[in-house]
């Protein structure tokens, strides 16, 4: 990775940005940090993108609303030129006008034609009450009071010639009930009210809603009341309409309103087909605008990073690119400067030098993303750092697996990432918007291999759905006859293979050969099985631990040579992986050896493990209780050796650094007196001159700059910064002191941490075998078929809790306690993680960060 400095000419440099937007492979950096992104040159044509893409969102809003279907293009369209920018806004305009002004029309018709149909269903309604009226003519209301008396029919009239006035109009059902109510309350019940609901849905002309709607007549006398009338209309929200006395004007208001609905269907028919064939026609380009819109905006944002050189005429850009790649740079940039037609000046590349640390380049793949994730989530790898990412492909779902370890769980695991990987073409926008999807689509390689790897560790576990399988044929063979089986509930079967007891009563019932792959099937039937299996899982859990803690450490080896710190290697990688294989490497020794020395004759006999390490530690070895002797002959002489070795490790550790920057700080200090004394006698006579020469700088056509003031950097700089680069020796002390605790502590705590590979592994076993037992055995024990039957109901429920607890909790808890054994216990003994990512400016990345609204 190379700093470089990119001069362009303002021509040319928008194609030539557009042809390293398609290369993808230049991280830029922002020459204007304290400009206001308000003030910065090419802020209108971001600010005029911004408004491009909110037509288009608009655009792609109303042709979902239609359920058109949107066409993807067939290629990827290049950016467009800069005054192909102006025919895209005036495109975008029309269609955005157009568009507007046919919704605008098309809610005023609707509009009209709702109420129209609300008209159309009061009219009729209306009709139905004076038709009703006409029909009963004695029909009379007396007041309480019995002073008048009220006719209903075409002419209302009273006792004394006033007319009766009513008010028509339509309202929500739900609200009528209170309606009523408030109008018995105000008018004081001096109102009749008449009601009829609409069978049919009615569209509100307001809300666009389609809601049931309830006709209402209310009849009153006097002007006073008929505000109040109206008052309590307009509160509840009531359409009131016209509707004449006279039963002739009725009908042929009716009459009216039918051909004004016939005509207004005929027109909103017409502006929806035009609506259709406008949105349609967008529709088939509305992704390859969305594309050239983003790439142009892209492009303006990128170059208002840019420094604009004045005197030069020129734009001055610096990026971060790899080395590797700088011929097919500058090839893109000829390309751009041939294509804007910028004349005889190309742009220039030129590389920089400059202490600043560059940004951490991966190359990955698709399948190599998800596990450099998980990496990068602990922190991203120091420029040239050692990248446990190889490492963590394999160990990761291996360690998962061991936790996870059931072949049939694992089976299920593995198909699920098999349909992603399958299907990812056709997956990988499909729920883009759902975020817990994208991280399970994003991992589909991760759960491939953790599928994988579980049904390699649970057929080494011989664990499938918490049943064994018997593929080989189990090594053991019961030879208690029917009586001895009659009379016992348990019996012991005879580990070893010879009569090593020599009485008649020894029975060969192990045939002397292991199982060919994993566990005999025959512990599925031992009540010692969690006994047996505990013992060999833990062992296996902690020689797993100490081998991946070395592998650690080496790789510590490599980082130290990489960045030539031979001092590290000796004052540190020795220590270390001393004191690791003087107190752990031993202990994986005598898993083996008491693996391969004791056989099932003087199992017994064998000493603790647990308590051989604790006696190791003490310098203690008691005779008794026989778990307390030693393996073998000299042992206590080789332990006592390697305890004070892994002793002398820590003030090894502790005091070699720090003594060794005192040494070099000395050093440095002598030799800096020695040559300022040089040089005071050189320069006694010509002191004036060679400070101007020191004052030019270091190199013509080298590039020296400050990583926080970014000015050039004179000798007399550089020498300074040397010295604050010196860090004082108090917080060295106090450094080396945290790491030694940390790591010599950390290896005991560590250790003991990979029992959680035994831990989750018995978990996952032990829920496996309860659902087995209490869920699904419960069908498979009738017989029948109230059996069948019984089997098909709990099948339901165990798979449910297979999938919920076991695959999906389980599953997660596995996952997390992987992750934590990779960045706590292994990733800390070589891994600091203080670097940060390389991010190109890419089309590619760009569009494939946003995401498509489902």
């Amino acid at each position: 990775m190379t700093l470089c400095q990119l001069f362009l000419q303002p021509d040319a440099a928008y194609a030539c940005i557009s042809e390293l937007g398609e290369l993808g492979i230049v991280q830029f950096r922002d020459l204007n940090p304290n400009v206001n992104s308000f003030q910065r040159k090419f802020v209108n044509e971001v600010r005029r993108c911004e408004e491009m893409e909110r037509k288009l969102r608009f655009l792609e809003t109303e042709i979902k609303k239609d359920e058109l279907p949107i066409y993807d293009p067939e290629d990827n369209p290049d950016a467009p030129k800069p005054r192909e920018m102006i025919d895209l806004e005036a495109t975008f305009e029309k269609l955005d006008h157009e568009l507007k002004e046919i919704n605008t029309n098309a809610d005023a018709l609707l509009r009209n034609f709702n109420e129209l149909t609300e008209l159309k269903h009061n009219l009729s309604m209306t009709q139905a009450f004076f038709d009703e009226a006409q029909a009963n003519p004695v029909a009379v209301l007396e007041d309480v009071n019995g002073e008048r008396e009220i006719e209903l029919g075409g002419q209302a009239t009273t006792s004394v010639g006033m007319k009766l006035g009513f008010i028509t109009g339509v309202i929500p059902r739900e609200r009528m009930v209170t309606f009523e109510r408030m109008l018995w309350r105000v008018c004081r019940g001096n109102v009749f009210v008449k009601q009829a609901d609409i069978p049919d849905l009615i569209e509100d002309p307001l809300t666009g809603e389609k809601v049931h709607k309830t006709v209402f007549v209310v009849f009153f006398q006097g002007e006073q009341l008929k505000n109040r009338v109206q008052k309590i209309c307009e509160g509840f929200r009531a359409n009131i309409y016209p509707c004449p006395e006279n039963p002739h004007e009725r009908r042929e208001l009716a009459m009216g309103v039918m051909t004004r609905l016939e005509d207004l269907t005929i027109v909103l028919s017409q502006t929806q087909d035009h609506r259709q064939r406008v949105l349609a026609a967008s529709s088939r380009n509305l992704r390859t605008w969305q594309i050239k819109v983003k790439k142009i905006k892209a492009i303006y944002h990128t170059m208002n990073m840019f420094n604009n050189d004045v005197a030069r005429k020129c734009f001055i850009a610096e990026c971060w690119a790899p080395v590797t790649e700088l011929d097919r740079i500058q090839l893109a940039l000829r390309k751009g400067s041939e294509a804007s037609g910028g004349g005889t000046v190309s742009s220039v590349l030129n590389r920089m030098i400059t202490r600043e640390q560059p940004p951490t380049h991966h190359k990955l793949n698709k399948f190599t993303q998800g596990f450099q994730n998980l990496v990068d989530a602990y922190g991203v790898a120091t420029y040239r750092e050692i990248n446990p990412m190889p490492f963590v492909l394999i160990t990761f779902p291996f360690l998962f697996a061991v936790m996870f370890g059931d072949a049939g769980h694992g089976l299920i695991v593995t198909i699920f990432a098999l349909w992603m990987v399958l299907k990812e073409r056709s997956l990988k926008d499909k729920w883009r918007t759902q975020e817990v999807w994208t991280i399970f689509f994003g991992g589909r390689y991760i759960i491939l291999l953790m599928g994988l790897f579980s049904i390699y560790t649970g057929l080494i576990y011989n664990d499938v759905f918490s049943k064994s399988i018997n593929i080989f044929g189990s090594s053991w063979r019961v030879k208690f006859g029917d009586e001895t089986l009659n009379k016992l509930d348990t019996v012991i079967l005879e580990p070893t293979p010879y009569n090593y007891s020599r009485t008649s009563e020894y029975r060969q019932m192990y045939s002397g050969t292991p199982y060919p792959f994993g566990l005999d099937p025959v512990w599925q039937l031992a009540e010692n099985k969690i006994t047996f299996t505990n013992s060999v899982k833990m062992k296996f859990a902690i020689i797993i631990g100490i081998i991946q803690m070395g592998f650690g450490v080496f790789l510590s080896l490599w980082n130290h040579l990489h960045f030539n710190h031979r001092h590290s290697i000796y004052l540190e990688f020795l220590p270390q992986i001393i004191f690791l294989a003087a107190i752990f490497f031993y202990l994986i020794i005598l898993i083996f050896y008491k693996w391969t020395t004791f056989d099932g004759s003087v199992a017994t006999q064998a000493p603790s493990l647990l308590i051989q390490l604790i006696n190791m530690i003490l310098l203690s070895y008691p005779a008794e209780p026989e778990s307390s002797r030693t393996f073998y002959s000299g042992q206590r002489g080789i332990q006592t050796a390697l305890i004070l070795l892994a002793v002398i490790c820590i003030p090894w550790m502790l005091l070699g650094k720090p003594i060794y920057r005192i040494i070099m700080n000395k050093r440095r200090a002598n030799y800096s007196t020695v040559t300022n004394q040089t040089e005071n006698i050189e320069n006694e006579n010509n002191e004036q001159i060679h400070n101007t020469e020191k004052k030019r700088g270091i190199v013509l056509d080298v590039d020296v700059r400050d990583t926080d003031t970014d000015e050039m950097l004179d000798d007399d700089h550089l020498h300074q910064q040397h010295h604050q680069l010196e860090v004082d020796m108090s917080e060295v002390w106090v450094e080396q002191g945290i790491h030694t605790i940390e790591y010599f502590l950390g290896c005991i705590s560590h250790t003991a941490s990979y029992l959680r590979l035994w831990a989750l592994s018995l978990a996952h076993a032990q829920l496996s075998e309860v659902l087995w037992h209490m869920v699904l055995q419960i069908g498979l024990g009738m017989n029948g078929y109230v059996g069948a039957i019984a089997s098909f109901i709990v099948f339901m429920p165990w798979s449910s809790l297979t999938v919920f607890i076991l695959l999906l909790m389980e599953g997660l808890s596995a996952f997390l306690h992987a992750l934590r054994l990779h960045w706590v216990e292994f990733q800390s003994k070589f891994y600091k993680g203080e670097g940060y990512p390389f991010v190109p400016f890419s089309f590619r990345l760009l569009l494939d960060e946003t995401p498509t609204e489902g």
